[in-house]
């Protein structure tokens, strides 16, 4: 049995709309084979993994290193919260709350009674557009901008050099009690910037605060087993810290690859956890198909070289939590299917495990490969893929 499972999610890299994405307002959603057909998509360790199985990407089909799956999402929504959770083995009956019309006044007055400063915004925008429309009164009045989007998301950006990280966290916190845990969000998100009117950078200094878990999950499940559990890039802060053994933050792709590659020394089983986060929010949001293909591309370049270090005990399990699509007018989520790619000497090649109902089989495949005890959702399809 295997020893130790490494998991990449890319966040956001779907592989077509799901049956229900029109109620999402996702109809045509295809993120990657849609940026392969605008853009071209050069990404042969993938392909050999077996994305080309799964969704077309202009290349050959050829047999896979290892075995690959389509997966829906059983949970209503399409956040990252939700998807990490699922594939962690959590099923919500029901979406996280949303305000796209802005958060009720209520919400917003105790939270500038708690911060101590008033707020500009309430909006649901885009995080970069917010920032160059709202940057210049934010940095004369001092008030934080307050935004949101179509994720359960209460968003807080600020200047760095006007509020700085440590302060905008606190602030975070703050919004965690009101927003998350008072009306049932899924997460805050802290997003500093640097710069000056016309030319506004977020930094890497962004942080999740995600709701906690409502049931162990399959990080609890590996952890309880005295197994080592390492969080690599925001799953610390999509989990709440819950479950992990080592959680490494990360301020870019390569800097999670670099950790990643670290971690295959140092953790010798057990299970790695990493999110690539910057497919999402540096291209996928803003709608930059060009430079979404370039960033998996670098990605899948690094995964060439990571795959021949594998040992004869490792899972490597490359997914998805949603998708992003940058070639459609919107720039939040899609509704989408993602894949499962799963590669390592115990798995037969070529296996093809159709198409999973719930993200939850992953969770209970890799239960069962280390072991643990079973997840409340999924159906393991780990016979279907050990030689």
């Amino acid at each position: 049995m295997p020893e130790r499972v490494i998991v990449i999610v890319l966040d956001s890299a779907g592989i077509g709309e799901l049956p229900d994405a029109a109620e999402y307002g996702d109809e045509g959603s295809n993120t990657i084979g849609n940026i392969a057909r605008q853009v071209g998509l050069r990404v042969p360790a993938l392909r050999a993994l077996g994305l080309a199985r799964l969704v077309d990407i202009g290349d050959p089909r050829p047999s896979p290193l290892g075995a690959c799956a389509r997966m829906a999402e059983a949970s209503a929504g399409k956040d990252s919260v939700t998807g990490h959770w699922e594939i962690a083995g959590i099923v919500l009956d029901r979406p996280f709350p949303t305000f796209p019309q802005g958060f009720p006044a209520p919400m917003i007055e105790e939270f500038e009674r708690r911060a101590g400063r008033g707020t500009i915004g309430n909006v649901a925008a885009s995080g970069t557009a917010i920032i160059e429309a709202l940057g210049p009164e934010h940095l004369r009045t001092g008030a934080p901008i307050v935004y949101t989007s179509a994720d359960s998301v209460f968003q807080i950006a600020a200047h760095e050099a006007v509020i700085p990280p440590p302060e905008l966290y606190r602030l975070c916190g703050i919004a965690l009690d009101i927003a998350v845990r008072g009306a049932g969000m899924g997460r805050v998100i802290a997003r500093p910037f640097v710069g000056e009117p016309g030319g506004f950078v977020r930094t890497a200094n962004r942080r999740d605060f995600a709701a906690t878990p409502p049931r162990p999950t399959l990080l609890d499940r590996v952890n309880s087993a005295g197994l080592p559990v390492v969080g690599i890039g925001k799953i610390g802060d999509l989990f709440a810290g819950q479950g992990l053994t080592a959680d490494r933050h990360t301020s870019s792709d390569a800097h999670g690859l670099e950790l990643l590659e670290h971690e295959l020394s140092a953790t010798q089983r057990g299970l790695i956890l990493a999110n690539l986060v910057d497919s999402d929010t540096l291209y996928g949001h803003r709608n930059d198909a060009a430079g979404y293909a370039a960033n998996l591309e670098r990605v899948d370049e690094r995964l060439g070289e990571l795959v021949p270090r594998l040992g004869s005990g490792d899972l490597l399990i490359v997914t998805a939590d949603h998708g992003n699509d940058p070639t459609t007018p919107s720039t939040d989520h899609s509704r989408e299917y993602v894949p499962a790619l799963i590669a390592g000497a115990m798995v037969r090649p070529g296996i093809e495990c159709g198409t999973r109902a719930t993200f939850a089989d992953l969770g209970q495949t890799i239960a069962a490969a280390l072991g643990v005890p079973m997840l409340d959702a999924g159906t393991s399809f780990l016979p279907d893929i050990l030689g």
